[in-house]
């Protein structure tokens, strides 16, 4: 006990009090440099988007641009700040932070040369995000993988399938990236009917149905031009193929493909059209005869004879 209070009288509590004020002070100045900057990234991502959206790209376009920027720039500064006030820290606790830095210089150099594929994703990434390539909420195929981009950071890019898995992709090995959301999205259809269908009446309703869209409140906004029809596609095994194209809003192409092809087929069942679908007849041996071959033996028709 005697050494032990010896120990505490030999303790400087004014020294302590001021050390703990100064890194109090020192929390307290990153805190307030962190919020500085969270404030001007807010003003600049307003004026971003007024400055896009007075270019003509759309709002929605022009927020997932902006949002994807500045994650990465608060990312940065978060790290920046906080790395600082660490090294500020120690230094404040008696730590010697030259041999620190030297050593941190020493295996930065180490690492850099077993870290290639960390450099080529962050740099990767960053060209991802100069040249706009993706956006957090575009839905893009990475890979053959497609899904919606829930997070784009430093080194990967984080995608959501429609069965809710989450693939993860560092920048580097993004081989094939297809963007279905950037400026605008499409749907394109393909419609069959059968063969005896005047091809040219089946295109006025498909016509109609597009009229009924564009006067739907829910749907017509989000359809951005007339829709096309590009005519007679192919000639399938039972029906004649009419291909188009439906373009919208980003990410309400799919929206709007469901409710045309609902509205087509009531628009088909209403005149008469035909929707083919193949037929298939299964005959078990003797016991299950084709329909033709039992009316020619009901008919007592020779032929039917074995």
């Amino acid at each position: 006990m005697d050494l032990l209070a010896g120990m505490f009288d030999e303790v400087s509590w004014l020294g302590v009090l001021e050390t703990a004020l100064r890194v109090t002070l020192t929390l307290l100045l990153g805190w307030v440099v962190l919020f500085v900057v969270q404030k001007m990234l807010d003003r600049t991502e307003g004026r971003l988007k007024y400055k896009y959206a007075a270019e003509g790209e759309p709002p929605s376009e022009a927020g997932k641009r902006v949002e994807t920027l500045l994650r990465l720039v608060r990312q940065g500064a978060r790290l920046a700040v906080g790395t600082t006030l660490l090294l500020i820290v120690l230094k404040e606790l008696g730590v010697e932070i030259g041999p620190i830095l030297a050593g941190a210089g020493i295996v930065g150099l180490a690492v850099g040369f077993g870290a290639q594929n960390l450099v080529r994703d962050i740099l990767s990434g960053f060209f991802f995000i100069l040249e706009n390539q993706i956006r957090v909420g575009d839905v893009a195929v990475i890979n053959g993988t497609g899904g919606s981009v829930e997070e784009i950071n430093f080194r990967t890019i984080v995608l959501r399938d429609l069965e809710g898995v989450t693939h993860i992709f560092p920048h580097g090995t993004v081989t094939t990236l297809s963007n279905k959301t950037r400026d605008w999205s499409g749907y394109v259809f393909d419609v069959g009917v059968a063969y005896k269908e005047d091809t040219d009446r089946v295109c006025d309703v498909l016509r109609g149905v597009f009229r009924e869209l564009r006067q739907d409140p829910e749907i017509g906004p989000a359809i951005v031009e007339d829709p096309e029809i590009f005519g007679v596609d192919r000639f399938a095994d039972s029906a004649v193929v009419i291909k188009g194209r439906i373009k919208t809003k980003p990410i309400r192409q799919w929206m709007v493909g469901r409710e045309f092809l609902r509205r087509t087929k009531l628009a088909f069942d209403r005149e008469g059209i035909e929707i083919p679908f193949p037929h298939r007849t299964v005959y078990m041996g003797e016991a299950s005869k084709p329909f033709a071959l039992r009316m020619m033996e009901q008919a007592g028709d020779p032929r039917a004879a074995p």
